[in-house]
């Protein structure tokens, strides 16, 4: 059995904590066989456990703590502390586990509520669950989310050699905003979403690269993102906003431009890697 979750690439500018969209980078579990205890195999480095400490076994255990230990193997294109979602999709695939092993026959609804609990708000672990674009909010403990087709567009994601951390991210939040402020941050955050359900994607860019809830504040920890946004501006790009927390830049380009934009940052070596990504239609899914 074959458990496979998506990246997800959240907020997408103003939708804060709230917004995200799944994207074609996957952690893939693999279920070899019942165990006396938990391995896990994975070549991802000795910091993260290949026992009943990772996070995968945790989650699982946290939902069906009687489940008998199994041996599994992890595989993952999503890198790690770079804004597209990895230890959201870990915490998808451990609810996923516990579901295939235990028998839950959780719906997709309960999974969400399960997985918005353990990571604290929905923006990843919506998508990574539903594929497609999702727009949800979390609130006095009630979860709410709409799933929606995302426009016919290319994301183009620079992913720097470097992690940054989500909590390090949060520590250059503003602690408040004023009424004045929040209710300008909403109405921007009303117009991109109104937008991008539309495929008004020209409206959407605008919106998106108008926030005033985090990038602001976040977008100087990312040293490329000043040239890089100016080239995707170059190039025809409807929007450049920071993937997550970061440090991962996220660019919104109509199809037909995709390639050229890829090639110019590419020549500018930055360090990093550059990929065009699709959007993931299925979310988690399991193969048999």
């Amino acid at each position: 059995m074959k458990i496979i979750v998506p990246a997800t690439s959240a907020n997408i500018g103003p939708g804060f904590d709230s917004v995200g969209v799944a994207v074609s980078k996957y952690l893939i579990i693999e279920v070899l066989g019942k165990s006396d205890q938990w391995i896990i195999e994975h070549d991802l480095g000795r910091r993260i456990p290949s026992n009943e400490r990772n996070l995968l076994i945790k989650v699982a255990r946290r939902i069906a703590p009687a489940i008998q230990p199994h041996h599994l193997k992890m595989t993952t294109d999503i890198p790690l502390a770079r804004g597209l979602g990895s230890s959201s999709s870990v915490i998808v695939a451990g609810i996923e586990l516990a579901n295939q092993l235990a028998n839950l026959q959780l719906s997709n609804t309960e999974k969400l509520n399960l997985a918005t609990k353990i990571e604290g708000h929905p923006d990843n672990v919506a998508p990574a669950i539903y594929g497609n674009l999702t727009i949800s909010s979390y609130v006095n403990g009630e979860v709410s989310t709409v799933v929606t087709k995302f426009p016919e567009v290319s994301l183009i994601a620079y992913i720097p050699n470097y992690e940054l951390r989500t909590k390090d991210s949060r520590g250059v939040l503003p602690k408040e905003l004023s009424y004045q402020e929040a209710v300008a941050a909403s109405s921007i955050a009303n117009v991109a979403i109104a937008a991008l359900m539309k495929g008004d994607m020209v409206a959407a860019g605008q919106a998106i690269e108008s926030d005033r809830f985090h990038e602001h504040f976040r977008q100087g920890l990312i040293k490329e993102f000043p040239k890089i946004k100016m080239m995707a501006k170059e190039n025809g790009a409807y929007a450049t906003y920071l993937s997550g927390a970061g440090p991962t830049v996220m660019i919104l380009v109509p199809k037909e431009r995709s390639n050229t934009l890829k090639e110019k940052i590419e020549e500018r070596q930055f360090k990093g890697q550059v990929f065009e990504l699709q959007i993931d239609c299925q979310g988690v899914r399991v193969e048999k």
